[in-house]
């Protein structure tokens, strides 16, 4: 029996199967309940006892040896069955959509393209700040509202009367980073900071907790409200079109003065009035207005020899009006649908 075994692993060691008919027919052969095996299994109950531990082992190493060649050639033959002559065996299964730039990252990159074309360099600060650069060194008066917890997410405070320059708390406004580029710097300063910013709002179609702003600073000697006004044209043509105007009305703002709300003609009526501009033919933008001499003294610049601008704008804000979206939400909501729209925007 022994010589039987020997010959029938042999037999399986040498065969060369081509496909799946010869493995169907290897495991008739050998592995069915009338294979060969099996028939060698019902002779190995004639089998002396003084012999059985040694054939049995190697009975069952024969076994395992038909066992692992059929299954390693069923694993082989169901991977290549589908594939036809014509087909590319390297070719990924399943086609994957490349994916794209969200709408703010893109409308971002385009305002810091545009500003860095007339000189302006990109600066960056700490999303968690303090009172003094948020507050105090923009003119901020002690009790002003926006320091209220309605207002601002507080990590802590050192008094809940009255603030301090030491409290600790979520920028809420790009605006710190400035306070920090003047410290830092000297006069001139040309610069744009663009970042996530926090406010303590209800979210809504138009409003959000979270948001992106970008604000700008050029301070130098004999800056001029018209230098503001010809660079913000400049900026609402290069993202909106050509033939975008401009139009600005008095505001007020802690950091500037005089202070101004910048609208841009509607692109949807181009003036005309609409159900979007309310049927007045502009959209607000973005706050500007004189750097506020007090902003420049409590950060080290002589207000009597340097003067600058000041400016800044919701980047949310910006997108909605260039791609006409009307619910600041879908931005936050990671919705495939609302996204893949922004593919041709890269």
């Amino acid at each position: 029996m022994v010589e039987k075994i020997q010959k029938l692993l042999d037999e399986i060691s040498s065969l060369d199967l081509k496909g799946k008919n010869d493995l169907e027919s290897f495991r008739l052969k050998f592995l069915s309940k009338r294979g060969l095996i099996s028939l060698l299994f019902e002779e190995f109950r004639g089998v002396p006892s003084s012999e059985k531990k040694e054939i049995g082992l190697k009975l069952n190493l024969l076994k395992q040896a038909a066992l692992d060649k059929y299954n390693t050639h069923l694993i082989q033959f169901s991977e290549t069955a589908d594939i036809k002559e014509t087909d590319d065996p390297t070719r990924p299964s399943h086609i994957f959509n490349f994916g794209t730039r969200h709408p703010i990252s893109i409308v971002r990159r385009e305002i810091i393209n545009i500003f860095s074309r007339i000189g302006f360099t990109v600066s960056e600060g700490p999303e968690i700040e303090n009172d003094d650069h948020v507050f105090t060194k923009l003119n901020f008066a002690p009790h002003h509202p926006a320091r209220d917890m309605q207002d601002t997410f507080y990590i802590s405070r050192v008094s809940q009367e009255d603030p301090d320059p030491g409290d600790v708390l979520l920028r809420t406004h790009t605006s710190s980073v400035q306070v920090r580029v003047m410290q830092s710097q000297k006069p001139p300063i040309r610069t744009i900071s663009p970042g996530r910013v926090f406010r303590n709002e209800a979210v809504s179609a138009r409003a959000h907790c979270i948001f992106h702003q970008i604000e700008g600073l050029y301070i130098d000697e004999n800056v001029s409200f018209a230098d503001l006004k010809q660079t913000l044209l400049f900026f609402a043509r290069e993202l909106f079109g050509r033939e975008t105007l401009i139009r600005l009305r008095p505001s007020y703002f802690p950091f500037t003065e005089p202070s101004a709300e910048m609208d841009v003609s509607c692109k949807i009526c181009h003036g005309t009035g609409c159900n979007v501009c309310k049927y007045t033919g502009w959209l607000e933008l973005l706050g500007c207005g004189m750097v506020h001499p007090n902003v420049l003294e409590a950060c080290n610049i002589d207000s009597n020899k340097y003067t600058g601008f000041a400016f800044g704008m919701g980047i949310e804000r910006a997108a909605m009006l260039k791609y006409e979206v009307n619910d600041l939400r879908l931005y936050f909501e990671n919705d495939m649908r609302f996204l893949d729209l922004f593919r041709t925007a890269l």
